[in-house]
């Protein structure tokens, strides 16, 4: 009982420190407004970063780089030196990388059981992505804009340009699927959910923007940035992080699923309706 009271006023001390030091912090004394602050991290019209010397791209462009790269370079060290020393008594490395395969291979099987061999593979690599990409900004990876201003880079997919390619590639995916398992009427099948791609991509967007929204406006105010914006920032992107890469992985399973089924000849549909009756 003693040691909760102890906790207790240990608590309510470093909230009362926290309140104080920022009521004692004033204003921000920033020289735009909250609006311009928002808008450019939506559309990245003023801080943009020089790519190699050779144009100005968005800062997202850069993060989703360092992401590739960083996925690429696990994978071939996985790959190199921890798979070879795999065991049938498996270590703490193994088990977590067998754990995700297995989820995904899972998801899958259950979305597609009749093809799911490139689909695991697919939405493995998406999911590693959009896991990794959204953790990404916990980083703070600093960068220096052509007008010489350091930002922190962000989540990839909070540039709307790479959430439409994400959600394109998705789509030709789940297209390529209807192909091989229909040839022309999975093409039919598949364009029928012509919404699909615009869906997935502004899903993917829309939520990475909300956190990454936020936390700008927490950051904004010097009278919230105590903690709070380190609270705001972690569970936003761990929120997101885990939600968003099991919806588009889902997604892409079930639809993949649907148009890759091959279809009855209409021969053996009225045979099996004629049993049925």
């Amino acid at each position: 009982m003693k040691q909760h009271k102890k906790a207790l006023v240990v608590w309510v001390g470093a909230v009362l420190v926290l309140l104080a030091g920022a009521l004692l912090a004033g204003s921000s004394g920033r020289t735009e407004s909250v609006q311009e602050t928002m808008r450019d991290a939506v559309l990245h019209e003023v801080n943009q970063v020089g790519l190699f010397g050779l144009r100005e791209v968005n800062p997202g462009m850069i993060s989703a780089l360092l992401v590739t790269a960083f996925l690429l370079l696990a994978a071939a060290c996985i790959r190199l030196f921890a798979i070879p020393r795999f065991r049938y008594r498996p270590g703490r490395l193994q088990m977590v990388l067998e754990e995700a395969v297995g989820l995904f291979d899972g998801m899958a099987r259950g979305g597609s059981p009749h093809r799911c061999g490139f689909l695991g593979a697919y939405i493995f690599a998406a999911g590693a992505y959009i896991f990794v990409g959204t953790l990404f900004e916990l980083l703070g990876v600093q960068a220096v804009t052509v007008h010489g201003h350091p930002i922190t880079l962000p989540a990839p997919l909070s540039d709307v340009n790479a959430a439409i390619a994400l959600g394109t590639l998705s789509y030709l995916v789940i297209l390529s699927g209807g192909i091989a398992g229909n040839g022309v009427k999975g093409v039919g099948k598949t364009l029928k959910e012509f919404s699909l791609p615009i869906s997935m991509s502004f899903r993917l967007f829309g939520a990475l923007l909300s956190g990454l929204l936020v936390t700008e406006l927490v950051y904004y105010y010097v009278n919230l940035s105590y903690v709070l914006p380190v609270l705001v920032g972690v569970l936003f992107t761990l929120l997101h992080a885990l939600i968003q890469t099991y919806v588009l992985t889902m997604l892409v399973s079930m639809y993949y699923g649907e148009v890759s089924e091959q279809s009855a000849p209409k021969g053996k549909k009225k045979k099996v309706n004629a049993e049925i009756n």
